[in-house]
């Protein structure tokens, strides 16, 4: 239950994350938000391998290391991907992917959930798929597209896959690893975009972008806590139900209209919490 628990905070605390780095990327770079938001997270990052203290590992920092390479390209293709337009195509593909990896990827290395915790990860899948819906669009959806929009979601999934293959015993050692891996990856493209004249995130760009480090930190944290207590093939959809306060924030603060597939999204989702933690 308390694995359940952790995993539905993280998708919490991983929307409003989101949610932040929506409200940076509107005034700056969003490729200069993503690394720049990391980098700024390394202080709570010390801070939380302080208050809980593991041994490190070759091991927990390497998958933690590829999980944060899958990552880091996942966003960066999932940027690509919204720049074609077709975001109410895109989102959900990408997001919906997200959650089927680590779910097969579970089931396939023999965990077996009892029937009312498949059905909630199935409902979570759906509810994923339903809440990330946006408008129509007139942008002509190509092939490429849709292969983008399941390239980004494959990254994402792999990085939930590989954290959750880091150890039950390795703390945050991974999360230093992933976080470390992103910079490094994502620092030569920072110094590209900067000499194209990029434009810097300032004022409250820059008050949202540590936000959103802030917030993707511990909600890193929160899922790597999770993983070490549960089936993977039910956390991660549970964690993956982030778009959910993203799509609520949007609406409570920037009074963005809710379509009515959102909302059944959004009852889907409740239900999913229900069977899982049944």
């Amino acid at each position: 239950m308390i694995g359940i628990v952790l995993a539905a905070l993280s998708g919490l605390v991983w929307g409003v994350g989101d949610f932040s780095g929506g409200k940076a990327s509107q005034r700056a770079d969003a490729l200069l938000v993503v690394v720049l938001s990391k980098a700024a997270s390394l202080p709570l990052l010390v801070l939380y391998l302080i208050l809980m203290p593991a041994a490190a590992s070759a091991h927990a920092i390497g998958w933690g290391a590829v999980a944060g390479v899958f990552g880091v390209v996942g966003m960066f293709v999932f940027y690509r991907a919204l720049s074609g337009g077709a975001m109410a195509i895109v989102a959900p593909i990408s997001a919906v992917t997200t959650a089927l990896l680590p779910v097969a990827y579970g089931l396939a290395t023999g965990e077996r959930p009892g029937i009312l915790a498949l059905t909630g990860a199935a409902c979570a899948i759906a509810a994923i798929g339903l809440v990330s819906a946006a408008g129509g669009t007139g942008t002509r959806v190509t092939g490429g597209l849709v292969g983008l929009a399941l390239l980004s979601g494959a990254g994402f999934g792999l990085f939930f896959t590989c954290l959750s293959r880091a150890g039950d015993g390795a703390g945050l050692w991974p999360i230093a690893g992933a976080q470390a891996a992103a910079i490094v990856l994502g620092a030569p493209l920072v110094v590209q975009r900067l000499r194209n004249g990029a434009t810097r995130p300032s004022g409250s760009s820059r008050r949202w972008l540590l936000a959103a480090g802030v917030l993707d930190m511990s909600a890193n944290a929160l899922y790597l806590l999770a993983s070490a207590r549960g089936d993977l093939s039910i956390i991660a959809p549970i964690a993956a139900l982030y778009p959910v306060s993203t799509v609520l924030l949007a609406m409570l603060i920037d009074r963005e209209r809710m379509r009515p597939v959102q909302l059944a999204g959004l009852g889907l989702a409740a239900t999913a919490l229900v069977l899982v933690a049944s």
